[in-house]
């Protein structure tokens, strides 16, 4: 019986849904798991005879074999896509998943580097060799502004206001917002664009983008990428650094130093606050550090 509503499933998510075949078979494994289980505590029930308990004891069974929250929820995720389609079908009466919660899933944070370790990071930059120049000043702006990959690498010099110190970054869903830019970030992009990339020729469609590759085209995110780990290599700093580390440092550099919360979120283009109260949590965890270091009361 669970083989025919399976079948049904894949093809709703193929068809209706439009998913990849990858996707759809991550939400038929999920669904199998569910069915496997079943069979494992001997209960033989059609999806229209599935009751919320019985998805419960279902969770709570993944929990106990070790399966983290994250794995749980998306679990749950592929079973509540599974009681939709048999609704639409017309397979169950009612969805046994509206009232089935989700573990709550603790936003993990990403490592954060110190201005010292950044200063170090583009200390290692060779400013001998042209890319050098351009290295340091898309450092330098990443830092400075808190920029995405993606909007730095798609940064127009027509959108670069250095006498006002602004930039007008394109954001998610080709949102605008003006960014300040400090005044380092601004020395090292003049110097880029007037005694490097002038020597660069320019491939057409590439005219009003800020950064180039030696070819006269657009930086793709993995060249970001990969300058960004060989320079931190070179550095010896051992954390798992990605060029989202830099947006990262940014952020939580400005909440340790007491900024708005609201001002940060603008900054960095975040569509909800809620999205920004991460770095509130780090925020907490700098300043217990900070009086376990250096309060008297708080020293072992």
């Amino acid at each position: 019986m669970w083989d025919a509503n399976k079948k049904g499933f894949r093809a709703f998510l193929q068809l209706e849904k439009s998913l990849s075949d990858h996707s759809v078979d991550a939400y038929a494994y999920d669904l199998d798991k569910f069915v496997q289980w079943m069979q494992s505590v001997n209960i033989n029930k059609t999806p229209a005879d599935i009751r919320l308990t019985d998805l419960q004891h279902f969770i709570k069974w993944l929990g106990e074999l070790g399966m983290g929250n994250a794995s749980q929820a998306r679990i749950i995720s592929g079973l509540r896509s599974f009681f939709k389609f048999c609704q639409i079908e017309n397979i169950v009466k009612t969805d046994p998943t509206v009232l089935l919660e989700s573990p709550k899933l603790r936003r993990s944070l990403p490592d954060t580097l110190s201005f010292e370790e950044i200063e170090q990071i583009i200390a290692e930059i060779d400013l001998s060799k042209p890319e050098g120049g351009r290295n340091k000043a898309i450092l330098e702006t990443m830092y400075s502004c808190g920029l995405r990959v993606s909007e730095l690498i798609n940064l127009k010099i027509s959108n670069l206001y250095p006498d006002v110190g602004f930039i007008r970054v394109i954001g998610k869903g080709d949102k605008e917002r003006l960014v300040p830019i400090g005044k380092s970030a601004i020395k090292y992009i003049n110097i880029y664009r007037h005694d490097i990339r002038i020597h660069i020729p320019v491939k057409k469609g590439f005219e009003d983008i800020l950064f180039l590759n030696r070819r006269g085209a657009m930086l793709t995110r993995v060249m970001i990428f990969l300058i960004m780990k060989d320079l931190v290599r070179k550095a010896g700093i051992r954390k798992n650094i990605s060029p989202h580390t830099f947006r990262h440092s940014f952020a939580t550099h400005l909440v340790e130093g007491g900024a708005d919360l609201r001002a940060v979120q603008e900054m960095l283009g975040h569509e909800s606050i809620t999205t920004t109260e991460i770095y509130t949590h780090l925020d907490r965890e700098f300043l217990r550090e900070t009086l376990h270091r250096f309060h008297p009361a708080f020293r072992s």
